[in-house]
This record gives C-alpha cells, structure tokens and sequence, in this order.
C-alpha cells in the first residue's frame, strides 16, 4: 500500500481578488487606461513620498533666488519668492489628492443614497428628490461651486465641501436610473416575498448592482473635481497661500509668465495629465466592466 498522499486542491482565491486582476489586466492591456492607471500611481507616490521626493522645502522663501529658470539645483526653476517649483508641484499633489479622496467619499455614498431611493420608492419621492438634482444640475458646477465658496468664505476645506455639493447629482442620476432598471427583477420580488424591508433591499440587492456604473462615473468625475478645484484655486476661493495647490500657483505665476514660463507651465501640465489620467481610467474601467467584455476575456 503506498503511503503517499493525493495532490491537495489548491485554495481558491476570494472572488473580489480574481475580479481585481482581471480588471487590471485588461486596463494594461489597453494603452490609454494604463496610461491613466499610471499617472495615478504616481499622483499617489508623490503624494506618499513628497517628504523624500522634494529636494527643498516648499515654504522657505529665499529672495537671492527668485525667478530662477529650471536647472540641476531646482528641476523646474524658483517662483517670485525664492520657493522651489518642484517641490512645491509635490507637496501640491498630496492637495489635489486629498481633494480627489474626500470629494469621492462625499459624493459617492450621498448620489447612492438620493438615486436609489428616489428609484426604488417613486412617486412623490421620486419628483421631490428628482427635482432637487434638477435644480442643481441647472448650474455649472464652478458656477455653483463658486456660490458656495463665497457664502462659505474661502479655505480649502469650504472649497472641497463646495465641490461635494455640486458633483453629486451626476451620481444620483445614474444610481437612479439603475435602480429602476433592477426594481422589478425576479430577485428583488423573491426578496420582498421573503419579508426583507425597503432599506434592506435597497442596501443589499440593489447598491451593489449600481457599484460598477457609480464607480465609472465617479472617476470620470475626477477630472472636473480636478478642474474645478483648480479654477477655485486659481480665482483665490480655494486653497489660500502659502499652500501649494497646483490652481493657485499658476494664478500667483500668471504675472510672469512672459519671462519665467516655468512657473505656470509645469503646475499646468500636472493639472492636465491628472485630468487626463482620470478620464482614461474611467474609460477603461467602463470597457473592463462591460458584460459584454469580460465575456471576450
């Protein structure tokens, strides 16, 4: 009799860590979402490692070294106090990432909320809680984000409670229109007949088939977070100086543009290439959690 033992099955990874990778797989596979997917990454590192990657301290101002254009001593040149760009473009980062963090935390769990309840009850629910998205939908969102900022005054805090007001009723809209789609399907009847309540159902069965078309279009709506906070920022209503917020620095640049070029050029190239970034991802996490396309793969 042989004393040796069958092969044992290997353990099953948890199916959210097998959906993860082939998630990722396909945005690599695809240029401009893992050009996107990339950028990100890094706007995370700098904003992680701005302490180390910062090669001067972005609020010491030395006045024998103004204006100076990009070199080996200050990779992308001095501003009109003294203040080294780069290291200023890094610490900036860590702004415009937590800027990106609170207003997702903020918009995500509140267009959730207003769309999936105005979906799944209907009525007079649903024309008061439609009406109220409607009127803010009717604004531009630096618009109206520059409303809130002057009754609030301006801080970088009162700028990122500003931008929540105004980005979710993207969210609430689409979360919306998910819910009725899945209101009246066999499981959500089964659910009903089983005795669970309206809340349940709601955050059991119906959130989590609204997850993968609010997580696209929350990242779509990055970049206009991006762009509007940046415009905050430019106009004085956002971050408020010493801060290296990226939208301030080209609004304190823009005066000498025409002689030190770096000092709006660089600060505008992250802006777009995070804005960019955004929108490449969501259109390949738009691709990748396509049913029709995770049947290809």
């Amino acid at each position: 009799m042989s004393d040796t033992l069958p092969p044992q099955p290997k353990p099953k990874s948890p199916q959210w860590v097998t959906a993860t990778g082939n998630i990722l797989r396909f945005l690599f596979r695809q240029p401009p979402s893992a050009f996107g997917l990339v950028v990100l990454v890094l706007l995370i590192g700098s904003a992680v490692l701005a302490p180390v990657l910062a090669t001067h301290d972005p609020y010491v101002q030395d006045l024998t070294a103004t204006l100076l254009p990009p070199s080996s001593a200050h990779f992308f040149g001095t501003d009109e106090l003294g203040r080294d760009v780069y290291s200023r473009l890094m610490h900036g980062s860590r702004i415009t990432l937590t800027i990106v963090f609170l207003v997702t935390i903020t918009v995500g769990p509140i267009g959730l909320f207003v769309g999936t309840v105005a979906g799944y009850f209907g009525g007079r629910t649903d024309t008061v809680l439609m009406r109220l998205t409607d009127i803010f939908l009717s604004f531009p969102s630096l618009i109206l984000s520059l409303a809130f900022v002057a009754a609030l005054g301006p801080s970088l805090n009162n700028a990122i409670i500003a931008i929540s007001l105004t980005a979710w009723p993207p969210i609430a809209r689409l979360a919306r229109a998910e819910t009725m789609t899945f209101r009246r399907a066999d499981f959500i009847s089964a659910a009903r007949l089983q005795g669970a309540s309206p809340a349940r159902i709601i955050w059991k069965s119906i959130v989590p088939m609204c997850m993968p078309s609010v997580l696209i279009r929350l990242t779509l709506n990055m970049a206009t977070v991006i762009l509007t906070a940046a415009g905050l920022g430019f106009l004085g209503l956002g971050a408020q100086p010493p801060l290296p917020e990226w939208g301030a620095m080209i609004a304190t640049g823009r005066r000498y543009m025409i002689d030190s070029w770096w000092l709006v050029t660089f600060p505008g190239l992250a802006i777009l290439a995070v804005s960019l970034a955004f929108n490449l991802l969501g259109d390949g996490l738009r691709d990748a959690l396509d049913p029709k396309q995770m049947h290809r793969r």
